[in-house]
C-alpha cells in the first residue's frame, strides 16, 4: 500500500530532513513495516482541475499570469495536465513537460464557454481520476482543484469520489477561491437530500492525504501547492489480506525520535483505502 505524507510545521513550511525510521504506518491500528521510502526522487503526474464557472474568471486569470513560475518546482521528469470543468469535465491538454503549452491551457481556459452552466466537483474529480487512472504507472500522482467550492454532488457522494482517487493512487489538493467555507453539516433530525449535498473538498483532501488551501490570490496560492505536493513522501507498506472492498483505515505518524525534533509536527496523510477486489 502506497501512502504519500506531507509534513509541516504549525506554519506551513515543510519539514524536509526525514528518513524512512522517522515514520511509523498502522493499518487497523497494527503496525506495518515500511518497505519502500522516497523523498522527491518519483516523477510527479500533475492533474490541474480548473472550475471554469463564471465566478472563477478573474482568479484563472491570475493563475495564468503565474503559472510559468509557479511550476518551477516540478523536476525535468514531472508532468502536467490540465482539465476544465463547469456541468461538464473535458481535458483540454494531456500530459506533458512543457509547462509552456500548459500555461496556455490556463490562459485559453478564462474563455471557455461549452462546458454548460453550473459546477459539478464531485464528477469533475471522479473523470480526473478516471484519467489518471489509464496513465501508465510511473510515479506519484495528484490532482489539484482550482475552484470556490460552490457546487451540489449531484448523485456522485463523496465516497465514490474518494474511491475513484484511491483506485488511480491519486492525493486530492485543492486552491479555494473567494469567500470559500466548510459546508455546515445537517443538524441532528434536519431532513437533507443525500443526493444534493454541498461538494466538501476539505473532506475529499483529507481522506486523501491532500491539502485544501483557502485563498484570496491564486497566484501566490498556486505556487505553494505546488511546492508543498512537490516535496511529500512517499511510504509503502505491504497491505494485510482482506475482504474484498472493505474500507481500511491508516494512520501515519511520526516516530518518538522524530516526534522529539518536531513536537509540534503536522502529517497529512490519506484515511484509509478500500481492500482490492
Amino acid at each position: 500500500m502506497k501512502v504519500d505524507a506531507a509534513v509541516t510545521n504549525p506554519g506551513g513550511r515543510v519539514i524536509p530532513d526525514l528518513k524512512r525510521q522517522d515514520f511509523e504506518v498502522y493499518d487497523e491500528n497494527v503496525a506495518r513495516p515500511i518497505v519502500y521510502f522516497e523523498h522527491e526522487a518519483e516523477p510527479l503526474d500533475l492533474m490541474l482541475l480548473l472550475d471554469v464557472s463564471g465566478s472563477m474568471h478573474r482568479s484563472l486569470t491570475e493563475l495564468a499570469a503565474t503559472a510559468r513560475g509557479a511550476l518551477r518546482p516540478l523536476g525535468e521528469r514531472d508532468r502536467v495536465a490540465v482539465m476544465l470543468f463547469a456541468r461538464r469535465a473535458a481535458v483540454r491538454q494531456l500530459f506533458t513537460q512543457d509547462f509552456g503549452l500548459v500555461q496556455d491551457q490556463i490562459q485559453d481556459a478564462v474563455k471557455t464557454q461549452d462546458l454548460g452552466s453550473g459546477t459539478a466537483i464531485n464528477s469533475a474529480i471522479v473523470a480526473a481520476a478516471a484519467y489518471l487512472g489509464r496513465q501508465p504507472v510511473r510515479g506519484r500522482r495528484a490532482v489539484l482543484i482550482v475552484t470556490d467550492n460552490l457546487s451540489l454532488n449531484y448523485r456522485i457522494p463523496d465516497e465514490q469520489v474518494v474511491r475513484a482517487l484511491d483506485a488511480a493512487d491519486a492525493t486530492l489538493d485543492a486552491i479555494l477561491m473567494g469567500k470559500t467555507r466548510r459546508p455546515e453539516q445537517p443538524k441532528p433530525g434536519q431532513y437533507f437530500n443525500a443526493d444534493f449535498t454541498p461538494s466538501d473538498v476539505f473532506k475529499l483532501a483529507e481522506a486523501t492525504g491532500g491539502e485544501a488551501l483557502e485563498s484570496r490570490r491564486a497566484g501566490t496560492s498556486f505556487q505553494l501547492m505546488i511546492e508543498r505536493i512537490r516535496l511529500r513522501y512517499r511510504l509503502e507498506y505491504q497491505a494485510p489480506k482482506a475482504a474484498p472492498g472493505q474500507l481500511r483505515h491508516i494512520r501515519v505518524q511520526l516516530a518518538p525520535r522524530a516526534l522529539s525534533r518536531h513536537p509540534q509536527a503536522l502529517i497529512r496523510a490519506r484515511t484509509g483505502y478500500y481492500a482490492i477486489q
